[in-house]
């Protein structure tokens, strides 16, 4: 395709393409504007002065990476691809008539926009949370920076939230010497929205044995303060105190749409956007959490990359919406869930297989299968990820459900390649 695209743009004044945000969809954004567009003005703005995986901002809390190691692109990939970037500064607001963006003493003008600013740390109204000393978000590498700083000297810390930043800020800190560990959850079992209560509760036993404390179906009364408005304590509804000196709070984000709200672009829990990734302001683009859908970094990438075409004037659009796969790997224990991970109602039958270490689990009706978890051996989760995607239908489903593989499902072409034969 980039082939053809080679005489688009001879002849015509540069395009000006402005990305705002420096993670997964704006990163794909730039590098695609520049496969398509060798001669356009791309400029990148962005509150960090680093560009690095989110998802792996635990690594860096407990100190088996650096920033830099959790870099994701080239070491040269801003001056290869051409692109200015402007570091540290936040936007401010959009004119959308006159095409500006106003930073902080700063206005860049642009012919395509792309708005990826991600999210923020959501910060929920516990009495006292958000006026103690020593409360910290995981959401950027100056959170980071903090926590370690503050957990090399503390005593106790507690964690509110286990979903996956939860569980994320406790691997990372559990191997700190003289730390006790507290996480503080409403739900029955942790990671809920991603596993089921059997594969929750396989890490949940690694992390008693390592003298993490679990305070599940808790419900938070306040935030316990000294004097100075240092952190005590998280005090539950049963009167209990889980004793701490700081605190992490990994309870969902928000997408960054602040800067939005004088214009015409249309948020609903973030900014709308079509298959094309357009929002609904002309020229104007939204991809990644800013559009506050699945938080994820594959649909992000996917949504970056769409964007980018359709700014260059390529039509394309969002192929592939899926986006109910997650996979963890905490403590050398592998586990994919895809689709759903229980059951809507009665009409959907379940299965489980246990194993030794290796457990699967799938949920299906009418010889479709619409979820699966499996743990330890996950191998053939891209296959059972077509067809949950593709709500393909397998005959005789209950007789050959754990045995389903590759093979079932591929064929060979003329020419020697290999393609799903559905």
């Amino acid at each position: 395709m980039l082939d053809k695209l080679k005489n688009v743009f001879k002849g015509k004044q540069p395009t000006k393409y402005v990305v705002l945000g420096a993670s997964a969809a704006g990163i794909n954004a730039v590098k695609t504007l520049r496969e398509l567009d060798k001669e356009a003005d791309i400029i990148l703005i962005s509150k960090d002065e680093k560009i690095y995986s989110r998802c792996m901002l635990h690594h860096v809390i407990s100190n088996h990476k650096t920033v830099e190691e959790i870099n994701f692109v080239e070491e040269k990939f801003i001056d290869d691809n051409k692109i200015k970037w402007i570091k540290n500064q936040e936007v401010k607001g959009i004119d959308e008539k006159a095409k500006l963006v106003e930073l902080e003493g700063k206005i860049i003008e642009y012919d395509k926009l792309l708005i990826a600013t991600g999210a923020s740390s959501f910060i929920p109204p516990i009495k006292n949370l958000r006026d103690g000393n020593f409360v910290y978000a995981v959401r950027n590498i100056e959170d980071i920076y903090k926590i370690k700083e503050k957990a090399s000297k503390s005593k106790n810390v507690a964690i509110i939230g286990a979903g996956l930043v939860g569980i994320d800020a406790v691997a990372g800190l559990m191997d700190y010497e003289n730390l006790n560990v507290s996480l503080v959850y409403t739900e029955p079992f942790v990671l809920n929205k991603q596993l089921d209560k059997y594969t929750a509760s396989t890490y949940e036993n690694k992390f008693l044995k390592k003298g993490v404390k679990l305070y599940p179906n808790s419900k938070i009364q306040e935030i316990s303060l000294k004097d100075n408005k240092d952190v005590k304590g998280i005090k539950l509804e049963n009167d209990i105190l889980v004793e701490c000196d700081m605190i992490i709070v990994a309870t969902g984000v928000s997408p960054s749409v602040e800067f939005v709200n004088n214009t015409k672009i249309e948020c609903d829990r973030g900014i709308v956007i079509n298959d094309k990734c357009e929002t609904t302001v002309e020229n104007i683009y939204a991809a990644g959490d800013v559009v506050g859908k699945n938080a994820i970094w594959p649909l992000a990438v996917k949504q970056g990359i769409t964007a980018a075409y359709n700014m260059a004037g390529v039509e394309k659009q969002i192929n592939d919406s899926f986006a109910f796969k997650n996979s963890m790997n905490f403590m050398g224990i592998a586990t994919v869930s895809l689709g759903i991970v229980n059951p809507i109602d009665e009409s959907y039958k379940v299965v489980t297989r246990c194993d030794g270490d290796d457990y699967k689990k799938f949920i299906y009706k009418d010889d479709v299968i619409y979820g699966v978890v499996a743990q330890g051996d996950i191998s053939y989760t891209g296959a059972l990820a077509y067809l949950i995607k593709n709500n393909v239908k397998i005959p005789n489903i209950e007789d050959r459900i754990f045995d389903i593989g590759y093979g079932d499902f591929l064929t060979l072409k003329e020419n020697g390649e290999f393609c799903y034969s559905l």
